[in-house]
């Protein structure tokens, strides 16, 4: 008997509920399809199907055994197409999304290497600050800043980000280093705001902190923001990979970093796993070292 063969067989019955319709959805005669299972039946040792004139109902082991059935030819197929894929040319379009200024900042250099590496390939990069629908927009890979929710999609870890508070070093060698969150209060702000009213800075690992400040600047980017700050005219709140190369160049110094709430994850996320076209497969291990190696996301 071709056990693998029979636990498809087998599996086609519960899902048509019935021999007769697993048998046309498998080119089988209503008799064979009833060998099959007969035959799995009688090397396992237990019935699987009760069977009656009008159904075809599960078992208790019969239950727990198409579960076993399922995992173990997904498992199989999952294998087959990692084996049949691993010499594979990576080709066609590669659609990578990313929050716009890390995109710009540390995935277009990515992709641009990666297409280097891979001349049949194309890319096309979407970068936008909000969530990105892999399925529905059409997007292969996704880094994402958050924490993320569970689904079915793969999330590979490659580091995280803080939020921060900094000020040039010439602003706080004038106006004081902030020792609380508090003292924010005597201090100039500048925020990237989509609103001129107060903002609600929340700090601490549990964000119990609560800070409402009215920013004296507010800019629509936050990279004249950070631009502000960097001439000294204030303090203002980042991402620290944003500001990561200021500091790197003591443009900006950091305060407050006792106070900050909890890192914000980073993750390379796309869809199929293993079963991945070899383009996506090869952009994930490509962008995975990558990032996790870049000591402005991993300090």
């Amino acid at each position: 008997m071709d056990r693998l063969h029979a636990m498809k067989v087998f599996l086609k019955v519960v899902e048509c509920g019935g021999f007769a319709g697993a048998g046309r959805a498998l080119s089988m005669s209503p008799p064979a399809v009833t060998r099959a299972v007969a035959a799995l039946e009688e090397v396992i040792g237990a019935r699987l199907l009760t069977r009656t004139t009008r159904t075809v109902k599960l078992t208790e082991a019969g239950t727990r055994y198409a579960e076993d059935c399922r995992r173990i030819l997904a498992d199989l197929a999952e294998s087959e197409a990692s084996a049949a894929g691993i010499h594979a040319r990576p080709s066609g379009t590669l659609v990578v999304s990313a929050p716009v200024l890390f995109g710009q900042m540390h995935v277009l250099p990515i992709l641009l290497d990666f297409l280097g590496r891979h001349p049949a390939v194309s890319g096309r990069a979407l970068f936008l600050d909000r969530i990105v629908s892999l399925i529905e927009e059409g997007v292969d890979v996704a880094v994402r800043i958050a924490p993320l929710p569970d689904s079915e999609y793969r999330a590979i870890p490659v580091g995280s980000v803080r939020r921060v508070v900094c000020a040039s070093p010439a602003y706080l060698r004038k106006h004081g280093t902030p020792a609380t969150p508090a003292d924010l209060a005597d201090h100039t702000l500048v925020a990237a705001s989509a609103t001129t009213g107060p903002l609600d800075l929340r700090f601490g690992r549990d964000r119990k902190t609560t800070v409402r400040l009215q920013p004296r600047l507010t800019t629509t980017t936050l990279e004249s923001a950070i631009i502000a700050a960097t001439r000294g005219w204030g303090l203002t709140r980042a991402l620290s990979y944003q500001v990561g190369q200021a500091v790197a160049e003591k443009k900006l110094q950091i305060v407050l970093s006792e106070h900050e709430e909890e890192p914000l994850p980073i993750h390379v996320v796309y869809a199929e796993g293993r079963r991945a076209p070899a383009k996506v497969r090869a952009f994930v291990e490509f962008a995975v070292e990558r990032l996790r190696g870049n000591k402005l996301i991993n300090p």
